[in-house]
């Protein structure tokens, strides 16, 4: 999946708690994204900036299929509708950081983008 935000929206929080649940980082900061697949920019391939601490190297994938776009924004909807990125045609959902199961969120987002998972109402039925 590939994080939106502007700086300072937790982006780089939110893949620290994804890593927790087992997902696996290919870049912070910068992709580059060619065919749906994203790569780490020159440089930055497994390098994570965590605020307070520094910036960190950690295992790291070399490229992954994007399937799933994921703004983070304050404040998202109760039941949004379906939305897809407009340049990237991924699934596109809004998730508030600062939630605190906003990464178990994202992880089901995932699922349902992949169809491991079905929804009756909201960002992909």
């Amino acid at each position: 999946m590939l994080l939106l935000g502007p700086p300072g929206a937790g982006k780089s929080d939110m893949v620290l708690r994804l890593l927790d649940l087992g997902f696996m980082l290919v870049a912070d900061d910068r992709v580059e994204i060619s065919d749906g697949i994203a790569r780490p920019a020159d440089g930055l391939a497994g390098l994570l900036e965590v605020r307070g601490l520094g910036i960190l190297r950690l295992p790291y994938l070399g490229h992954a299929r994007l399937r799933l776009a994921v703004r983070l924004a304050a404040g998202t909807e109760r039941l949004p509708s379906p939305a897809r990125h407009d340049s990237l045609d991924l699934p596109l959902v809004s998730v508030d950081p600062a939630r605190i199961a906003a990464a178990r969120i994202v992880g089901v987002a995932l699922d349902c983008a992949l169809g491991r998972a079905t929804q009756v109402a909201g960002a992909f039925a």
